[in-house]
């Protein structure tokens, strides 16, 4: 994945955020336990199952064309559970996420330079259905918590798409008159309202989208006995809220609440909140409240994670740190700030354990990561 270069423009944002300082509380404590190479390439995405309480110290990883899921057990030890190599040896996967069947089997979601989305039964560890739909690569998939058979999907080719991993139908797709107007990389579920999605990508907007107005395709899909290619997929062309709160690529973006926090390749993470003013439009004002640096973040595709309570948000940088900020202080703090002579190189994606106590990081050089938190310990 071949970075691009910056745009440079001023741009004021009429409000004045806190900013936090990169002097590090050292609130907390992270000492590395293990690191695993996994192979000679990128390691671009990694991931906690947040969805069932039986595998909550269970993560997989997607680099080249290989998934693996991993254990993190006691004393810092990664068990390697399971692994899959997709057939395509020229397969590059960029992004994937856990979801679950009806019966509650864990599924895993990966998709990247292909444009093919893999849906793997990890109970079964076999693959479960593979869709085909995005005409470019996929920068993202996303679960929706509250219903976990639901993903989304972010990619190049400027839309979202709405899958039901059950039945294999491409429920809605999210392009069009007021769509992404150049590669889509971050989308979001809210947390609480099942309704919303927020995504953001590199023509530096963050956008705000509805599912309410089409919930009944999205119920249709889960009794829809035809072949998935018949289903009505519908597009949804207009978001209810797009700005610019970025000058550059967003390539991260995350709810906190009904606030946002989205990261961009301008060494930042901002915590702001989108105030919708006309739906129909997609018009809003933004309230910036939050900034929370960066340093070396200027490439693209370096992503953030939080632990399930976002007490803390973990991101790396292309020098191989990790920055450790605690999402519940104002002014922002920084809890501490991890680094290691051998770590240099670009940390793609970050994974916070269910209670912050483990942070995982992957990197551009094939290599995993495992910091675990010894603020309270006696070693």
């Amino acid at each position: 994945m071949e970075d691009k270069g910056k745009k440079g423009k001023t741009f004021g944002l009429g409000c004045e955020p806190v900013v936090g300082s990169l002097a590090p509380a050292k609130k907390k404590q992270y000492r590395i336990t293990n690191r695993l190479q996994e192979g000679q390439r990128p390691i671009y995405a990694v991931a906690f199952n947040f969805l069932d309480s039986r595998f909550l110290n269970v993560f997989v990883t997607v680099g080249g064309n290989r998934i693996t899921v991993y254990q993190c057990l006691e004393g810092g030890i990664i068990a390697v559970l399971q692994s899959y190599v997709d057939e395509d040896k020229d397969e590059a996967f960029y992004t994937v996420s856990w979801a679950c069947s009806d019966k509650g089997s864990p599924f895993i979601v990966a998709g990247g330079s292909k444009g093919i989305i893999r849906v793997i039964d990890a109970g079964r560890e076999s693959i479960y259905r593979s869709f085909i739909g995005h005409g470019n690569p996929i920068n993202e998939v996303r679960t929706q918590t509250l219903k976990p058979s639901l993903v989304i999907s972010a990619s190049r080719d400027e839309s979202l798409r709405l899958w039901n991993t059950q039945t294999g139908i491409c429920i809605l797709i999210f392009a069009g008159a007021g769509g992404h107007r150049n590669e889509v990389l971050s989308v979001d579920f809210h947390p609480s309202d099942i309704y919303r999605v927020c995504s953001c990508g590199m023509d530096t907007t963050v956008k705000i989208w509805s599912i309410k107005d089409f919930w009944t395709y999205v119920e249709k899909s889960f009794t829809w006995t035809d072949l998935p290619s018949k289903f009505p997929t519908k597009f949804v062309q207009h978001p209810v809220y797009s700005a610019s709160v970025h000058v550059n690529y967003v390539d991260c973006t995350r709810w906190l609440g009904d606030f946002i926090l989205s990261k961009s390749v301008d060494d930042e993470i901002m915590l702001w909140e989108p105030k919708v003013k006309d739906e129909i439009t997609g018009t809003g004002a933004v309230d910036v409240l939050q900034k929370y640096p960066i340093p070396s973040c200027d490439i693209w595709f370096l992503k953030f994670s939080c632990d399930f309570h976002f007490n803390i948000a973990t991101v790396g940088n292309r020098a191989g740190q990790i920055y450790v900020w605690e999402l519940q202080s104002c002014p922002p703090v920084l809890a501490t700030k991890l680094s290691h002579p051998q770590s240099n190189s670009p940390i793609r994606q970050t994974a916070t354990s269910f209670d912050g106590s483990t942070i995982l990081s992957c990197t551009e050089d094939g290599t995993i990561w495992r910091w675990d938190d010894v603020s309270n310990s006696s070693t």
